[in-house]
């Protein structure tokens, strides 16, 4: 089991913030590569791209199930089970990204002909879509991969394996986007097409490394490969409430940005680079958070609940100061960020402006993201899929306000960010101090 040490809780996240610093310099080279090649392309790969990841949240809510129930089996030295819990987890995953992908090749076009304002975008959108959901199929495989290896805290493999994608996405996009080598120019769907062999680049080494590695042979992962109905009971109920809230939490930040798209193209390209730069604060809270839930299970699983309080507080310590460094520059310096992201000086200003403004916000939310881990790595899903419900339809009705009822200028409409993070800390700290939390059995 884990040791509280703080050399030990850096080893378990680190590789994961990496992991997640190489995605969102990928996202940020994505963004900044298609920006130079067309605005509307650009604003269309980031409302695509935010569709795409609300459907794969669907797919990391299970993960993040599996990696729960495996690092609990381990704090009560329940090795047996663990290979049942890998078992199911790949058939639901793949069950779930059959049905994922068959929405967004036949469901989300029509959406999108209905609810998107400016005709050429909707259509940019669906071209990005169709090639970008095939990745699905190469994140179930991932995904299950993953949970099983963040469970034990051997997080270097997930670092390797994002460490490919990254390298191979950044090539592709150069490649495939301009045009280079020989191949067409691709533009936008250059860009889907790149992201999505990387992605499946990423998946082979993880493949690879669990055939040729120890872990499945300890774990007995190919010889007991078998699906127990309890197992599949248990991710069920662990990970359907997480998949729901992954997927309501992305669904209503598309929403949001739909509605922004509706006002025009300006106050898009303004928030799409928001967007982008937001994934530098998402590197120490990913990262984090993973080390949260699998400490948390790991010493509820063997009963030190002592101990909670003192994971909580040495994660929400790093998580602060993981953040200064990561996203300094959006107080300091947001105009040199936005340029490098995109150059239209015409956009630079305001993009800095809110930037600047939504800053503080963030270090609440990592301060306060802790706690509701918290809640996740305890089992109780549930809850906190009721408690992410509560602060969206909070988060939706203030921006349905600010945007549509008292057509705010567009940077007083980024002030949602505080309402969703404060009611988000607010309710989490609530759960925990007035209920009893700790003996929930998975």
């Amino acid at each position: 089991m884990l040791d509280l040490r703080y050399k030990t809780i850096l080893g378990v996240a680190v590789p994961l913030m990496v992991s997640s610093f190489i995605q969102s310099v990928v996202l940020l080279t994505d963004a900044a590569f298609i920006s130079r090649y067309d605005t509307s392309a650009f604003d269309a790969v980031g409302n695509g791209g935010l569709l795409y990841v609300t459907l794969f949240m669907a797919l990391a809510g299970m993960g993040d199930g599996a990696q729960i129930l495996i690092a609990r089996r381990i704090g009560q030295k329940q090795e047996d089970a663990i290979s049942s819990i890998f078992s199911t987890s790949v058939t639901v995953h793949l069950l779930v990204a059959f049905c994922l992908f068959l929405i967004a090749q036949f469901v989300l076009p029509i959406a999108l002909d209905t609810f998107v304002h400016h005709k050429d975008l909707a259509l940019l959108q669906n071209d990005f879509l169709q090639i970008r959901s095939y990745a699905l199929f190469f994140a179930m495989i991932t995904l299950s991969i993953q949970a099983f290896m963040l469970a034990q805290g051997k997080t270097w493999v997930v670092l390797i394996s994002a460490l490919l994608t990254a390298g191979s996405n950044i090539l592709l996009d150069w490649i495939l986007i301009f045009g280079k080598f020989g191949f067409r120019e691709m533009g936008l769907e250059g860009a889907a097409l790149a992201s999505t062999i990387a992605d499946g680049i990423g998946m082979s080494f993880l493949v690879l490394y669990l055939i040729f590695g120890k872990d499945a042979r300890a774990f007995g992962l190919f010889k007991r490969f078998t699906i127990r109905k309890d197992a599949f009971k248990e991710l069920l109920k662990v990970g359907t409430p997480l998949s729901f809230q992954g997927m309501v939490a992305l669904g209503t930040w598309t929403i949001f940005f739909m509605w922004i798209e509706q006002m025009g193209k300006f106050e898009l390209t303004v928030s799409q680079n928001i967007r982008s730069i937001y994934f530098l604060v998402f590197v120490p809270i990913w990262g984090f958070a993973g080390t949260t839930k699998t400490y948390i299970s790991q010493y509820i699983g063997a009963k030190e609940f002592d101990q909670l309080p003192r994971i909580q507080r040495r994660i929400q310590f790093l998580t602060v100061s993981f953040l200064f460094l990561f996203f300094h520059g959006a107080i300091f310096y947001p105009e040199q960020l936005i340029r490098f992201l995109n150059p239209s000086e015409a956009h630079v200003l305001k993009s800095a402006e809110i930037l600047r403004f939504i800053s503080v916000s963030i270090f609440i939310y990592g301060f306060v993201s802790v706690y509701f881990q918290t809640i996740n790595g305890s089992g109780n899903t549930t809850i906190t899929f009721l408690v992410e419900t509560s602060c969206v339809l909070i988060y939706i009705a203030s921006a349905y306000l600010f945007i549509k009822v008292w057509h705010w200028d567009i940077f007083w409409i980024w002030s949602v960010e505080y309402v969703y993070f404060i009611t988000l800390g607010v309710l989490s700290i609530g759960y925990l101090s007035l209920f009893d939390w700790k003996k929930k059995e998975i």
